[in-house]
């Protein structure tokens, strides 16, 4: 790398790190105001807060901005080079357009590379540690009860199962049935009163059991009072976390994923959707670099005022892309990893366009 391109990239890099760090200690802040009450109710020391809870919230809040100030960093730090004439020296000793972007295209690939590596490995164990605390400490007594709304699931290849209520904290659920299906026929039905994991045993207990097996010949009924079977899912897999899909490493995800397929859940979209952002998000940085490049280096009347206001219109486009994707996704029918990557496609149209009509 020449001189330049060494000068642009110290100033794209500084400039963007001095901004995430301002970032993430005004949002320490703020959540630490608003959390104030929560904490003294916790009863724990100031250095366990810190240990228990922000060494969790400060990467999630990093990773979930991370994008956003890429490219206001640019603009900034592009659009002060601009309003000293900087680009024009550099334009017209003999240097393109083109040539100018190559210190991004490297910033761009290397803030990327660090938020995807982060979002594989970093950012879910930082969540982790942020969920457990919200689940011990934050979340109300009624949150924390355990109670669950009806569960459906599949089985194996055959039969479904589920359950009208499921309570994570006694291990037992309510109106408990399986059903197999063959041929589109209706071959076994089992219907309990309840259904309660057995610890000694490491199976479900089942009570008040009523068994109706289904073939040529007729119908077969057997009551059980007490029965115990084993499913392929155990108290673990039956417990809602509304934090489950961010604190696990992106091989767990996928592991989970494949899981969920099979039993045919409902929350195989927002899996999907999960695994499909952390390879997306990362490509955004490198579109939002040369973005914000070929926007700030033109010297316009009103200088930086004018191309901040630009980026904040842009990344004020790119959140609503991003939710309206992402809604129509879970949702609707809208392919998940399709709809992960709708903004991506548009924006990287929109930087193609820029580039066209940017003088060289």
């Amino acid at each position: 790398m020449r001189k330049l391109d060494r000068y642009i990239l110290g100033k794209f890099l500084s400039t963007f790190f001095f901004s995430i760090l301002l970032l993430t200690v005004i949002s320490t802040v703020i959540d630490l105001s608003e959390r104030t009450d929560d904490f003294a109710r916790s009863g724990l020391s100031a250095a366990e807060i810190v240990r228990q809870y922000y060494f969790g919230f400060v990467p999630y809040i990093m990773a979930l901005l991370f994008p956003l100030f890429v490219f206001i960093s640019v603009i900034f730090f592009t659009s002060k080079m601009a309003n000293r004439s900087e680009f024009i020296a550099i334009l017209a000793s003999g240097v393109s357009l083109r040539r100018i972007l190559l210190p991004y295209w490297v910033g761009g690939i290397f803030l990327g590379g660090l938020l995807w590596l982060g979002n594989r490995e970093l950012i879910p164990v930082a969540n982790g540690i942020r969920a457990a605390f919200d689940l011990k400490y934050l979340r109300s007594p009624v949150m924390n009860s355990g109670a669950s709304n009806a569960y459906y699931m599949r089985v194996d290849s055959f039969s479904y199962c589920g359950m009208r209520y499921y309570d994570t904290v006694s291990r037992s659920g309510g109106s408990f049935f399986l059903e197999t299906v063959r041929d589109n026929r209706l071959t076994y039905n089992l219907r309990a009163d309840n259904i309660v994991w057995d610890t000694a045993r490491k199976a479900w207990r089942l009570n008040g059991v009523v068994e109706r097996r289904i073939d040529s010949l007729g119908e077969t009924v057997a009551y059980t009072p007490e029965l115990h079977r084993s499913f392929p899912f155990r108290p673990g897999d039956l417990r809602r976390d509304d934090f489950v899909q961010s604190r696990l490493t992106t091989r767990e995800l996928r592991r989970l994923l494949e899981l969920e397929k099979l039993r045919g859940s409902e929350t195989v979209k927002d899996l999907m959707m999960e695994d499909a952002k952390r390879d997306a998000t990362p490509v955004a940085v490198v579109i939002l670099t040369l973005i914000g490049a070929i926007l700030a280096c033109r010297r316009i009347r009103g200088g930086s005022g004018v191309h901040l206001a630009l980026g904040i219109i842009i990344c004020c486009i790119f959140i609503l892309t991003d939710r309206f994707s992402t809604i129509f996704s879970t949702k609707g029918d809208l392919n998940p990893y399709l709809a992960a990557w709708v903004p991506n496609a548009v924006f990287a149209t929109l930087t193609a366009w820029l580039y066209r009509t940017a003088p060289k």
